[in-house]
């Protein structure tokens, strides 16, 4: 099988369920920035020191798989075709209890943050940023299709983790955060 079909050489692409859609659908935005965002937290994980949190951005860029695939499903029969490919309350519930573990052991947030740190931080912090694009891309598309809440509940939650690891990150490093 060769990369390139030719098939969205005149700006088109396929869906899951085999229909087309130009390229800067919202759809499709809406799963390009989801992957955009897998890509950023790939660059985070490759700069992370092997352990927990290189274990974390790797469970979260196998969930923003699923996630895509959902987006990319406008008639949602992915998830319940492949259980890997479908985001659950269980995926947010685990969210939530990275982000309790990890803000239990900071300082209390009094301010509004500047982004930056040390290199790991800063890309936690960028792809904090993508992911809240993702997030308004997608409430876009909620305007015009169907999408599942738990795929806007699921990337709402992890810009905050995405949040809460940076701010970790610096603390661990020894690192002051800037306010502003």
């Amino acid at each position: 099988m060769r990369i390139y079909t030719k098939r969205g050489d005149a700006g088109e692409t396929g869906l899951l369920d085999g229909s087309r859609v130009a390229k800067d659908h919202l759809r499709v935005a809406a799963y390009g920035d989801i992957d955009e965002l897998s890509a950023v937290l790939g660059v985070a994980r490759a700069r992370a020191r092997a352990g927990k949190l290189t274990a974390l951005l790797h469970d979260l860029q196998r969930d923003l798989f699923a996630l895509g695939a959902q987006l990319a499903d406008p008639k949602a029969r992915i998830g319940s075709r492949k259980v890997k490919a479908a985001i659950t309350p269980q995926h947010i519930e685990r969210l939530e209890q990275a982000i309790d573990a990890h803000e239990g052991r900071m300082p209390a947030l009094k301010a509004f943050l500047l982004s930056g740190g040390s290199p790991l931080a800063s890309l936690l912090h960028l792809a904090r940023t993508v992911c809240r694009r993702a997030e308004r891309t997608i409430v876009a598309l909620s305007h015009e299709q169907k999408v599942d809440p738990l795929v806007l509940a699921y990337v709402n939650r992890l810009s905050d983790l995405l949040f809460v690891l940076a701010r970790y990150e610096n603390l661990r490093r020894g690192l002051p955060e800037e306010r502003w």
